[in-house]
């Protein structure tokens, strides 16, 4: 409660409790004392959102599919953040987009103290996945709109969610406000392509945005198959993009993860880092793809490795970063 203010006003908020077990409150209201906004607690998550608009095929994808694999996710976790494992102990860490909650657990298991924040009905199997650690609370909410006072968090990480958003940059600046002084926040987004490529991606991606669920998913499972044969995964999907993970479920995950989001933004290292400076961060450091080889990295740095990402690090002006510690409360 410290950490959270109203999404609307900014203001402070004030808990009534109805349910509370083991010290939890899982039911109850958060009341902001300035414009009077009210905000249900539901199965133990403020809830500040009343539904998932455009982020549903989100809450379907997080639900239907499972995708954690803990070696492989402990592995990405520092290579996409840039978090050594030995300094989340003790920090206040902001995972801005869980979805469903695989890197929120790995920051818990190595001590972090989590916020954990989805737009999407997520949260809840997120909750689940992360039911042994007490150090994770959830909360339902927009980035664009997040309910999280200024300064609230030492570290943050999104990893491939803000580009969802109606507007990337937005969400990066609503994120980035909420990290203290010498505090870091990491962030990865899709790549913007060449230009033969991104038409094509368009293209595909609006025919499918008139398709039912079941109908991509029906994709999603072509793309899976697609994913598994040798050569094709690896000349096909430089310009149609399926995944090539080895597993079934997270072929099938990930490419309908690319073909149903209402919105998907591409975006360059430079405009990511312009955020970054603008959002008073220095010491930004690209962050380079966990796939090794020649071949691989020429064809990441020439921007055709369709769904790959650009990755930057940073650290806020005006603190000492190796001392993080909250800030205070709303």
């Amino acid at each position: 409660m410290q950490r959270l203010c109203c999404p609307r006003c900014r203001g402070e908020l004030s808990l009534q409790a109805q349910q509370v077990e083991r010290d939890r409150v899982e039911s109850g209201r958060i009341l902001c004392r300035a414009c009077g906004s009210n905000y249900p607690i539901v199965r133990g998550i403020p809830r500040f959102v009343a539904t998932e608009d455009y982020v549903a095929s989100f809450g379907r994808q997080w639900t239907r599919y499972a995708v954690e694999h803990l070696d492989e996710d402990e592995a990405t976790f520092p290579a996409k953040t840039g978090f050594a494992r030995d300094e989340l102990r003790d920090r206040v860490v902001l995972d801005a987009g869980c979805g469903g909650g695989r890197y929120s657990l790995v920051a818990a298991r190595h001590g972090a103290r989590v916020i954990a924040v989805d737009m999407s009905r997520a949260v809840d199997r997120a909750a689940r996945l992360c039911t042994a650690f007490a150090n994770v609370d959830f909360v339902q909410a927009d980035l664009l709109h997040l309910p999280l006072a200024k300064h609230a968090v030492d570290l943050a990480f999104s990893i491939g969610v803000m580009h969802h958003t109606s507007n990337t940059a937005a969400a990066f600046h609503r994120v980035a406000a909420s990290v203290r002084p010498g505090g870091r926040l990491a962030v990865w987004l899709y790549r913007r392509n060449t230009a033969v490529q991104e038409a094509l991606n368009e293209t595909l991606r609006g025919v499918a945005r008139r398709m039912t669920v079941p109908q991509i998913e029906s994709i999603a499972t072509a793309g899976a198959v697609l994913g598994s044969v040798p050569v094709v995964n690896r000349l096909l999907n430089k310009l149609v993009n399926f995944s090539a993970h080895p597993v079934w479920e997270n072929r099938v995950c990930d490419t309908f993860d690319w073909y149903s989001p209402r919105y998907q933004f591409h975006h360059t290292v430079p405009e990511l880092k312009a955020w970054f400076r603008v959002a008073g961060f220095d010491d930004l450091h690209e962050l380079p793809p966990e796939k090794t080889g020649p071949l691989y990295r020429w064809a990441y740095e020439h921007n055709l490795i369709i769904g790959s990402g650009v990755n930057v690090v940073g650290t806020k002006r005006g603190g000492d970063s190796t001392h993080c510690r909250p800030s205070g409360g709303s």
